[in-house]
């Protein structure tokens, strides 16, 4: 049983409990350990929004950003000391398909929204970088004197046009198809640069191509306009693939090409304002 204490014993008690326990307060968790996780929580939000780490992208694009992305991707590079970006270039539709397939790829950039559209599941927020008009691309000086679509009805002249598939060729067949005009195309190619390459080698008197591609060939083909109110305007939508291993460079790419100084590249090489 023990010892009741008297007033001034309890007294003297309590005050050896406070003196014991006063250096353990001192040296516990009290004034150290906040500053610690403070420190640690500080640098964490630091990480967060600090520019994303270095990594190889793999970028699936148009055909017709061919030119301007080696353009933009040295720029890129340049801006982001040790990350690297390849293009994987070919016409929309068969981007769409590598990547259904699971092809290895960061982000992807097609011809039109119709085909990004399809790949909703594939591919995170997508954002319009670019724009386009067509042409008609005729070959050296303009041999056959084409000046306007209706002219592509002559049963006469060698024209080449993209597949329906590709959006190249959905556009062609949209602003033919508006102006009642009866074209049957001696082949249909897979890609812009194929129908191109037709005219400039002369295996065919003329095509329905994009401006910024006709602009990159120089002489070897004619480009005739084709007025607005006849014309359709391609539009450039970029995504980053949620299959990527790079989802944070990915992205931060996909971003870029909105910046100023991308749409600068873009718009040098001819394409519109999104």
């Amino acid at each position: 049983m023990s010892p009741t204490l008297t007033p001034a014993g309890r007294r003297a008690a309590a005050a050896l409990t406070a003196a014991l326990l006063l250096p353990l307060t001192a040296c516990g968790g009290g004034g150290g350990k906040p500053a610690a996780d403070s420190s640690a929580s500080a640098s964490d939000s630091g990480s967060a929004s600090a520019e994303p780490k270095a990594a190889n992208l793999t970028v699936l694009a148009a055909s017709s950003l061919t030119d301007v992305f080696k353009a933009a991707g040295a720029a890129y590079e340049k801006a982001h000391p040790g990350t690297r970006v390849t293009f994987s270039f070919a016409g929309s539709q068969e981007l769409a398909a590598q990547v259904k397939q699971g092809a290895p790829a960061d982000a992807l950039v097609t011809a039109d929204t119709k085909t990004m559209d399809g790949l909703k599941a594939e591919t995170d927020h997508r954002t319009v970088i670019a724009k386009n008009r067509l042409v008609i691309a005729t070959g050296k000086g303009n041999p056959f004197k084409i000046d306007e679509l209706k002219d592509l009805a002559d049963s006469k002249l060698k024209v080449v046009l993209a597949a329906p598939e590709v959006p190249v060729g959905r556009y062609s067949k949209e602003i033919l198809d508006n102006q009642a005009v009866t074209v049957k195309p001696v082949s249909q190619e897979p890609n812009v640069r194929a129908v191109l390459s037709k005219v400039e080698l002369g295996e065919a008197d003329a095509g329905l191509v994009y401006k910024t591609d006709s602009a990159k060939s120089g002489d070897k083909v004619v480009a005739v306009d084709i007025p607005d109110d006849q014309n359709a305007v391609a539009s450039y939508p970029a995504a980053a693939l949620k299959q990527s291993k790079n989802a944070a460079a990915a992205a931060a790419f996909v971003t870029w090409l909105g910046s100023p100084e991308a749409q600068k590249i873009l718009q040098d090489a001819g394409f519109q304002k999104p």
